[in-house]
């Protein structure tokens, strides 16, 4: 078979990794990839958002199967485009994207079908929003509705910092559309959890549960990330909290957007707090996470086409997915500055001392005269695969110690929660 992914980040590197090991795919083909994805599939220079060109390519190329990485083309119809053209794509339609791309959308079904969330309001007006955290006090939650690369959420300690987060979004417009409306939601105490499941109308087949690490700091000290880190599985969550989540959270999302008419269809990502009360939403995404995807799939024993195709057939109940019982960790590798302004364009050394069940998934890279260099916030993303947790630890930051570029950041102690 012939497979398209759409993407170009660490996300969609690991995703080409494991459709690589399918011994059902004759070609693989990136659009527009990265310099790492390059080595394992064809990479076309073809922008994710520019639905039409991915289109007339997949046609052009007869390819059987399209797989699409980022929200933004989700949120723009890829997947109804493509539909109409006839074309076979993974992913959810525009209406069921909206599960991310509207945190008001997302807040509203929870509410509508008794989803456990944290309480919340939506605001388009300024001076309303800011009565209401006046009213409410710190610490509070705000976020811009719309996609916002992962930035558009201010957790904000103070109510000065809400006020100033309110500021930036209703009236500066920093995050333009995405902060036309703002959902301010109360602060959720607890540990965070993100679990990660293949969907297909009211089938759902979890992924084993990961931790992500979105302050750039050490000790979740610092601004919000895309992400610093994340492992898998979690040997200090119960079973029995992931059932629940199952249970009480997942299987009703997808139960209740089958009920609103836009049943959804591909991976799921539900970020969770788990709180005193219980396990509660803080975000559903419509796709994979970055870097969950990094140590998610690693520890993928079925083959990954194969749940694609099962999905696409409405047949993805009778397939068993099947996980490893080892544990992953992913250390992301970041430019000095990141989130803030960062460098483009240093040289990254070591990249091929770095050995299996070490991998090096690239992220924010480019080559320029046979080198590769950084070209992003987050540069790579250093996965290992161990026995247990503190295995893979050990593998991921001896591995990182190979290599180096300018300003390389990153936390050193991802995973850390795990032993305490």
């Amino acid at each position: 078979m012939k497979v398209l992914v759409v993407g170009g980040g660490g996300r969609e590197h690991a995703i080409i990794w494991k459709l690589s090991q399918s011994p059902k795919i004759k070609k693989l083909y990136c659009a527009p990839g990265n310099p790492g994805i390059a080595r394992l599939a064809e990479c076309v220079s073809i922008a994710v958002s520019d639905i039409e060109k991915l289109a007339d390519f997949a046609k052009r190329e007869n390819i059987d199967i399209t797989f699409v990485g980022p929200e933004e083309p989700l949120s723009k119809g890829i997947v109804n485009e493509f539909n109409k053209q006839g074309l076979t794509v993974y992913g959810p339609s525009k209406e069921a994207a909206q599960i991310e791309g509207s945190k008001a959308f997302a807040k509203e079904l929870m509410r509508k079908y008794h989803i456990p969330t944290a309480k919340y309001a939506a605001f388009t007006d300024y001076e309303e929003a800011l009565s209401y955290v006046r009213a409410e006090g710190a610490p509070i939650v705000i976020k811009a509705d719309g996609l916002a690369a992962g930035k558009g959420v201010v957790v904000a300690r103070e109510v000065e910092e809400a006020e100033e987060a309110l500021k930036s979004m209703l009236k500066k417009d920093t995050f333009g559309s995405a902060g036309a409306r703002v959902v301010v939601e109360e602060f959720l105490e607890g540990e965070e959890l993100t679990l990660l499941s293949f969907v297909s109308g009211t089938t759902v087949k979890p992924m084993v549960p990961a931790q992500d690490h979105k302050p750039v700091f050490n000790d979740d000290k610092g601004p919000n990330t895309g992400g610093m880190g994340t492992y898998a599985p979690l040997p200090h969550i119960d079973s029995s909290i992931v059932e629940r989540i199952l249970q009480e959270i997942v299987e009703p999302t997808a139960r209740a957007m089958v009920n609103e008419g836009h049943p959804f269809e591909g991976i799921l990502y539900t970020g969770l707090m788990l709180t005193k009360a219980g396990p509660k939403v803080i975000e559903y995404n419509a796709r994979f996470g970055d870097p969950e995807t990094q140590v998610v799939l690693p520890l993928l024993e079925t083959d990954l086409l194969d749940i694609l195709i099962a999905s696409l057939n409405g047949e993805l109940e009778k397939l068993e997915v099947k996980w490893t019982d080892k544990s992953a960790i992913c250390v992301i590798m970041s430019s000095a500055g990141y989130p803030g302004p960062y460098k483009k364009g240093d040289i990254i050394k070591g990249l091929e001392q770095v050995e299996y069940p070490a991998i090096v998934f690239h992220a924010g890279t480019t080559e320029k005269d046979n080198q590769i260099r950084t070209n992003g916030g987050r540069v790579l993303g250093i996965t290992a695969i161990g026995d247990n947790l503190k295995e893979a630890r050990d593998l991921a930051y001896q591995s990182i110690d190979k290599i180096s570029f300018a300003g390389a950041h990153f936390r050193t102690d991802i995973g850390s929660k795990a032993f305490h």
